[in-house]
């Protein structure tokens, strides 16, 4: 197994509030600049991982 496999994988645990996370510190130090650029980012890596939105997270 590579190591892309093993974050896939742990993204997919993970749900999407890393992503999330990434999402709002990202926009706070642009001050929302590019808010639409980084929100179309984190969909697209979602998508790559795995990652399902409607999906409730996990504790």
């Amino acid at each position: 197994m590579g190591i892309f496999d093993k974050l896939k994988q742990q993204a997919q645990k993970r749900g999407k509030e890393p992503s999330d996370t990434a999402e709002r510190k990202i926009n706070e130090r642009t001050g929302g600049k590019y808010e639409d650029q980084v929100d179309t980012g984190q969909r697209r890596a979602e998508e790559q991982f795995g990652v399902d939105r409607d999906r409730p997270e996990r504790p």
